[in-house]
């Protein structure tokens, strides 16, 4: 008699760690297993404990050795820690990559802008749409986050149904794209869930991550009051963000200048893709200087310190193009990711030298999580009643409380 297929889950990066997320699953027996990799992500050096590294990748070593039994890449979403190490590392694998239409624009975005970048095809899925990855049958479940087109994966296969919830949170009120699919979770839970394999970023703050549209307000409210020239830097794949940017400046009365490679991007992938419809035309940089001065709204790269990014150049006066004196502002509608809090404290400090007002998320309600607070976890695991469930995605402590509530709210297994 036939062995029964066994599905096995190993992450090869994003586990004890935030960032560099690469996930496997296999179905088979231990001869031979059919393998389903889950994004292929990057995490940032940073000067203290890694000098002179910019970009650390997942070892692929594995996923090289199995190549011919490697069916397929998906995506979730398409921010750096997700999808940024594709262009170096798929060579050595050259299997099919998935993603919904925004992930595959803007990573196609990405290669034009990479020189010598190879050939990499990519199969658009529809968002909410199924694919067969060889024996893997995977769901595209649309989630909240912040970028547009984030999707939790239901991976559908013989030994069970595992959700890979990919980044998320619940945002009743988004103000682009849907709100995560609570129909679709519940069903999955009706139909009997073998695993959740979850995002614990924030598995230590507890309540409910406010929404998008609460900050759009807050935005709106500051630039309205602002005085001089305004600049926001936030992160750029953050569409909602901008447009809620956008929105600010059309009640001001202000042009949006886009400052910064990335960030013209995304905004340019946004439009080809309806994400920024109805919404006015930015300007370039060369016009800033022209325009009065409460006229004009910079939209900035640069929100982690990044020192060849727009802000840190504006900071230390040597952009060819943006300057900001006495009486101006500067919105950080972004949270400082943990280790670059000296590189933005040192472009605050110029700012602040040169006059300038600052408003970070200490001040006024400027930036949200795009993760679960612990509220939203109990929703997820209420909704779709996993048999185990395995924290991902969070540093030692943050699977840990993970664990911790998975098991108070009654999930049979947990597995750090």
């Amino acid at each position: 008699m036939a062995k029964p297929e066994e599905l096995v889950f190993a992450p090869l990066g994003g586990v004890g760690e935030i960032g560099m997320n690469l996930s496997i699953y296999g179905l088979g027996n231990r001869q031979q297993r059919a393998w389903l990799a889950v994004d292929l992500g990057v995490s940032f050096g940073d000067e203290e404990h890694l000098p002179g590294i910019d970009l650390i990748m997942p070892d692929i070593s594995f996923l090289e050795k199995e190549r011919k039994n490697l069916m397929g890449l998906v995506l979730t979403h398409a921010h750096e820690d997700h999808f940024g190490a594709i262009i170096d590392l798929w060579p050595k694998l050259k299997c099919p990559i998935y993603a919904t239409q925004f992930s595959a624009a803007l990573f196609e975005a990405k290669c034009a802008a990479e020189r010598n970048a190879p050939k990499i095809p990519v199969t658009v899925v529809p968002s909410g749409g199924r694919v067969d990855v060889g024996p893997f049958n995977v769901e595209f479940i649309p989630v909240a986050h912040s970028i547009p087109e984030a999707h939790a994966l239901a991976i559908h296969t013989s030994a069970g149904t595992v959700l890979h919830t990919g980044d998320w949170k619940i945002d009743p009120t988004p103000t682009l794209g849907r709100p995560t699919d609570e129909k679709r979770l519940r069903e999955l839970g009706d139909e009997g869930l073998l695993a959740l394999i979850g995002d614990s970023t924030n598995a230590v703050r507890d309540g409910r991550s406010p929404s998008e549209a609460e900050v759009a307000r807050t935005i709106i409210d500051l630039v309205k009051s602002a005085k001089g020239r305004v600049a926001v830097t936030t992160f750029a794949s953050n569409v909602a963000r901008i447009k809620a940017v956008a929105a600010a400046a059309k009640a001001s009365d202000r042009e949006v200048v886009v400052v910064g490679r990335a960030m013209e991007r995304v905004v340019q992938v946004a439009r080809e893709t309806g994400y920024l419809d109805g919404v006015q035309n930015f300007r370039s940089p060369d016009i800033y200087g022209h325009l009065p001065q409460d006229k004009v709204l910079a939209l900035c790269t640069g929100s982690q310190g990044e020192p060849r990014a727009a802000l840190a150049r504006i900071a230390n006066d040597d952009h060819p193009e943006i300057t900001l004196n006495r009486g101006d502002s500067v919105i950080f509608s972004s949270r400082t990711i943990p280790g670059n809090e000296k590189a933005v404290g040192s472009i605050v400090n110029n700012l602040v030298l040169q006059g300038v007002e600052i408003i970070t998320d200490r001040d006024a309600l400027v930036h949200v999580s795009g993760h679960p607070r612990r509220d939203e976890l109990r929703d997820l695991i209420a909704w779709t009643r996993p048999q185990l469930l395995i924290p991902v995605h969070g540093e030692a402590l943050h699977l840990h409380e993970h664990a911790k509530l998975a098991r108070a709210a009654g999930v049979p297994r947990v597995l750090v």
